[in-house]
């Protein structure tokens, strides 16, 4: 049994590990930007056909809203990168 499976040291694992994190980082940040931009398509473009008739009966029904606070959710990445603490 290899060294790697038997949980041995593997000298390629501390760059393997900063590479993933680079691209989680790089991931995480791609997220606000993307709801963003589903939120303003989604609003230009329509919602498409409602599911039931009381779907319009909210102004925070619909897709549009919940694009808009996911994107909300996920700005801390951003919020982080400005303050320069990344």
């Amino acid at each position: 049994m290899s060294q790697v499976c038997s949980g041995g040291f593997d000298d390629k694992a501390p760059r393997r590990n900063a590479a993933a994190l680079r691209s989680a980082n790089r991931l995480h940040l791609a997220a606000a930007p993307t709801f963003a931009t589903m939120a303003l398509l989604t609003a230009v473009l329509g919602d498409g056909p409602a599911m039931c008739s009381i779907a319009s009966a909210s102004p925070l029904s619909g897709m549009v809203p919940m694009y808009l606070l996911m994107s909300a959710f996920h700005l801390p990445p951003w919020l982080k990168l400005i303050a320069g603490r990344v």
